[in-house]
């Protein structure tokens, strides 16, 4: 499994993970915008303007993770269903704490409890909790961070 940094050519790819996790983690939210938005903004912004790596699987499997940094924030981090429990998600975060050594902070539905139970076990230590007023979800979350 090769982590690296994406390319053009990977958006497609790394905006079908994303739509595959989250319906699969994440049934129950409604999301805000279409597939086809999510595409255009891996497109458009996720792959040419962030700090956004994916997990390489080869010829067999192509990409199979993303993960999106900046400004010491893991803004996203999202596996294909079927990789999951695999250690790649362990991967992205040893990877994460490395280009963030002075710490990072996320952002996880609160109803996400695999999610948090992940991230809790890496470390990271929840500080607030709101009510969704301030994400286009309307769901319910919880602030994330990791000290090193």
């Amino acid at each position: 499994m090769n982590l690296r940094r994406a390319t053009a050519p990977d958006a497609p790819a790394a905006a079908d993970v994303w739509l595959r996790s989250f319906t699969a983690a994440l049934p129950t939210i409604v999301r805000p915008r279409t597939d086809d938005d999510v595409r255009a903004y891996f497109r458009e912004v996720v792959v040419p303007l962030r700090e956004t790596w994916v997990a390489d699987a080869g010829a067999g499997g192509g990409i199979v993770g993303v993960m999106v940094l900046g400004d010491d924030e893991l803004s996203q981090l999202y596996l294909r269903p079927d990789w999951r429990g695999r250690g790649l998600g362990d991967r992205f975060v040893a990877l994460a704490k490395e280009r963030s050594p002075g710490g990072l902070g996320l952002w996880a539905f609160q109803i996400n409890k695999p999610a948090r139970r992940f991230y809790e076990r890496h470390g990271f230590v929840a500080v607030t909790f709101t009510d969704g007023s301030g994400n286009e979800e309307g769901e319910p979350d919880v602030r994330y961070v990791w000290r090193p």
